[in-house]
């Protein structure tokens, strides 16, 4: 797991209304992508009920191998597996430090792990706070 805060440092242009970010990467296996995102829909409106202002999660469509390191390896993606990069715009730290706990606490984002299409272990995430939303 990767972890990490920054401060704002630069803002430019009227952007969004977004103080903090919380940023994923993952792999899913390709044929559990309509499992992912009918998962992600549903843990969409559970975060914005809890005080995110978007989610998205994006699948990979070109994402190169790297000569050091890439999303695959960072993903620890398999052959038949494709790397997600995702993410949850919140107003403010503190929102989203209420907001994620109150989201883990709801029973609407109880999942038996073995009903998950992806593996969870392998995800990677941290929080950030903006220094450009343009």
């Amino acid at each position: 797991m990767i972890f990490a805060g920054f401060l704002p440092q630069v803002e430019v242009g009227p952007g969004g209304d977004c103080g903090y970010v919380d940023g994923f990467i993952l792999s899913v296996p390709d044929g559990n992508k309509e499992a992912y995102f009918a998962m992600a829909l549903d843990a969409s409106a559970v975060f914005l009920d809890h005080g995110a202002t978007r989610f998205v999660e994006c699948w990979g469509d070109d994402v190169p191998d790297g000569k050091v390191t890439d999303y695959r390896r960072a993903a620890h993606a398999k052959d038949g597996e494709t790397v997600v990069f995702s993410w949850i715009e919140w107003p403010s730290k503190a929102a989203r430090d209420t907001g994620v706990k109150a989201t883990m606490e709801d029973p609407r984002m109880k999942v038996a792990p073995e009903t998950m299409p992806f593996d969870g272990a392998r995800m990677i995430f941290g929080g950030f706070e903006p220094i450009v939303d343009a």
